[in-house]
């Protein structure tokens, strides 16, 4: 996506990121990071998808109402199972096990992904995202 942002991505991010000095933190957005696309060792889909992603956004829903478990991990916070809605879905307990794992190998190598494309930025790449993305290394070991 690139060639067809209107500006320079690290001011993008910039300007993102200056959200936190002048609004009140409470206010601001939740973000969460969601793989609807995860497969198993077998090389089929961890979750069902489409209808079903709606379980995972009603936890997300609830998050932010302040309402839902969830526990504390290298990455964040994630679902605990039993968080999440999974009344009549058909997953096997191993599947949603594996789903709320951190796949730390698989999180390492997006590091350097991520890495490799804020080289691309330069100078102009904010600070507080290349000191975020050494924390995140730093406890994953």
């Amino acid at each position: 996506m690139l060639p067809f942002c209107g500006y320079h991505m690290a001011d993008y991010f910039k300007h993102w990121l200056s959200f936190a000095q002048r609004t009140e933190r409470s206010k601001l957005p939740k973000i969460y990071f969601v793989n609807w696309f995860r497969k198993g060792a077998d090389g089929k889909f961890l979750w069902p998808g489409y209808g079903e992603n709606s379980r995972v956004l009603e936890w997300i829903c609830e998050r932010v109402d302040g309402t839902a478990d969830a526990r504390e991990t290298q990455i964040g916070n994630l679902p605990t199972r039993e968080a999440l809605n999974l009344n009549g879905l058909n997953v096997s307990p191993e599947n949603i096990e594996e789903l709320i794992a951190v796949d730390v190998p698989g999180w390492k190598k997006e590091i350097e992904d991520v890495a490799a494309n804020y080289a691309k930025l330069g100078s102009r790449m904010p600070a507080a995202l290349s000191m975020q993305l050494d924390a995140l290394r730093k406890r994953l070991g």
